[in-house]
Parts: C-alpha cells; structure tokens; sequence
C-alpha cells in the first residue's frame, strides 16, 4: 500500500485508516501480509514504488501523490504482472489499473448545492475553491448547476488550497467586500475551521450556517452536536483505502470477480446520521 504521508488531515486520515485495516486483513486472510509506506511527496513516492517492487509484491494499492509523477512508476510495478489498485487520484493512464477506487466528486458538489436549496431557499453565498483540478471542477460546476432555478445566488468563489489558513484569510476578504452573506460553502473541512474562524473575529452574525466537507471527526462532532453554524456535512471519506484494500485482497481469496471501478456515494452527513460517520481515533 503506497499512500501520501499525512501532510494535511485528509491524508492523516488517509494513513490512520490503511494501518487499521491491514491489521484488519491480516488477522482475516490466513498468509496475507501487508506493507503500508507513506511518502512525504511524489519523488519520494516513486522511489516508494521502486523499492516496493523489488520485493515481488503480488498487489499495489496506491493513492497517487499526483497523476503526472505517478503514472509511469506504477506503470512498472504493472510490467512485473503486479495487480493495481487506484485510489482517488488518478493516473494519467487509466489502463494501468485494474481496479479503481475513488469519491464521487460530480455528486459531492450536487448533494451540496441542494443543500443550500432545501435549507437556505434564498439568500447571498460566497464560495470555497479547492486547488485548479479537475476534483475541483466537477465538485463546483455541479454545486452551481444544483442551484440554478433557485433563490440562492453566488456572490464570490475564490481558490483557497483546501488549507485552512488560506480560507481563513480569503474569508476576511469576503467579509471586507460583501456586507451581508447568508452562508457558505466552504467545500473542506480544513478549509471550514479557517472560514468560522475569520467569522469569529469579525463578529459577523449575517451568515446562517457554513458547510464543509470530507468527513473531519471536528466536524462531525459538531454536526452531532447540533451545532447551528455547523448544521452538516457531506462524506468524502478518507477510509476510502479500506475499501480498496479490502477489494484487492478479497481479489485473491475469494472467487468473486474484483476488477472495476468503484465510485463511492457523497452522503449528506446529518445530526441523523453523523453517528456512522464519526470516528473519534482518527486524526481526522
């Protein structure tokens, strides 16, 4: 298994989860054995791969770094006849993989957009973009086409890095340029702390509720909780590895075929349900 170091709180989740579940299918699959290296950037990663595949592995799961770096190392590792197993992000080459696992970003910016239909009606909101990707295209272009026909209106978008000190200062851009703002979609989690934290210090009181996403523990803490300004938040969930190592293994001891793509459901995460979605162990 080849993951990002946990350079940020998804990817922390990211690891927290792959470690868990290797135990997990150790204790379940007499004779698997799983090896779990984390790489702080895509150099590293690929020298990761490269040593990974000197030792005969029988199957990679791996969370690209990034797509462009990636592609060819994994392509290797796939020449020694290796399974692959995709996460997230993927290659530039899709047909190195045999499986691939990822969210379902199209639906992540949809279950949002009618969020703020059914729960805002109408009213001003400023926007949180990722990084320039194309995650962060399908997950905006579907928030807004969710809201076409509506009484809610985009007043702002802007990039913020999904860091939370990013938002946090494009935050306190917002509130300088628009002096009523219902709410906002923050798009992260990280980038929501930095978001209510700017709103605290201005002592805004016009916006009604910020929604995130991704799943964070803080977050959904806070859902359960019943927190107003934090009434929701929708699922991207970093234990996304566990599905994908539980597929790949489940590929060599059962006779079930395994090969395909598996798009998991953005949920929307309510006082309802936050339960299932909170994992307090997690660093994220």
């Amino acid at each position: 298994v080849s993951i990002p170091a946990a350079t940020h709180g998804w990817t922390g989740g990211v690891v927290y989860h792959a470690q868990e579940t290797a135990k997990q299918l150790e204790k379940g699959y007499p004779g698997l054995k799983i090896i779990v290296k984390t790489s702080p950037d895509g150099a590293a990663q690929a020298n990761a791969l490269d040593d990974l595949s000197s030792q005969k592995i029988d199957a990679l799961v791996v969370l690209p770094f990034n797509s462009d770096e990636l592609t060819n190392p994994v392509r290797e590792v796939k020449k020694r006849g290796t399974l692959v197993t995709v996460v997230d992000r993927g290659l530039k080459d899709p047909s190195i993989q045999d499986i691939y696992v990822a969210g379902n970003n199209p639906e992540f910016g949809r279950v949002a957009g009618k969020y703020f239909v059914d729960n805002l009606k109408q009213g001003n909101v400023v926007v949180f973009r990722g990084i320039p990707t194309v995650i962060d295209e399908e997950r905006v272009t579907n928030f807004e086409k969710a809201l076409e026909g509506s009484g809610v209106k985009v007043i702002d978008k802007q990039y913020a890095n999904w860091n939370r000190d990013d938002a946090f200062k494009v935050m306190q851009d917002y509130l300088a340029k628009h002096p009523k703002i219902d709410a906002v979609w923050a798009s992260d989690d990280d980038m929501a702390l930095g978001v209510m934290e700017a709103i605290r210090q201005a002592k805004r009181e016009d916006i009604k509720f910020v929604l995130g996403g991704a799943g964070m523990k803080d977050m959904i803490k806070k859902v359960m909780d019943g927190d107003k300004m934090i009434p929701a938040d929708v699922s991207y969930p970093p234990s996304m590895i566990s599905t994908a190592m539980g597929i790949t293994a489940a590929h060599f001891y059962t006779n079930a075929p395994m090969r395909g793509t598996y798009v998991l459901n953005a949920q929307l995460i309510t006082k309802d349900n936050a339960k299932e979605h909170y994992f307090p162990n997690s660093p994220f």
